[in-house]
């Protein structure tokens, strides 16, 4: 099982930016596709963003257009890039290895790392 960490979170103004990390323990492939994951208080874990290869991404919808995941082969590292932020990003975000179109969620998750908006 690769093992993920994440970090990159921290206090960010509505209309700012954050970029989240992601690194895996060893090299990541179309195999191990990763996605973003996030929690909010009182709320259920939900989607955020993922791909599969360069070309094989999906984005939840509330995030598409602002969010942008991408990956350094070298660094064996997930980004996370998070422009023009809402209030309603504020959570906890996770990454996490999965199955592509990332609809079924997955079994191991890491501590995550906090994001809060606030002015």
């Amino acid at each position: 099982q690769v093992q993920l960490v994440e970090s990159g979170g921290g206090l960010v103004e509505p209309g700012g930016s954050l970029r989240l990390s992601c690194e895996a323990s060893e090299m990541l492939d179309e195999t191990s596709p990763v996605g973003w994951y996030r929690q909010a208080p009182g709320e259920q874990r939900e989607f955020v963003a993922g791909m599969r290869s360069k070309t094989e991404i999906k984005y939840a919808e509330s995030v598409r257009g602002r969010f942008t995941i991408s990956q350094d082969n070298a660094k064996n590292t997930v980004y996370l890039q998070m422009n023009m932020v809402k209030l309603e990003d504020t959570a906890v975000y996770f990454c996490a290895t999965a199955y592509w179109p990332f609809v079924v969620m997955p079994d191991y998750w890491g501590q995550g790392t906090q994001v809060t908006v606030s002015s």
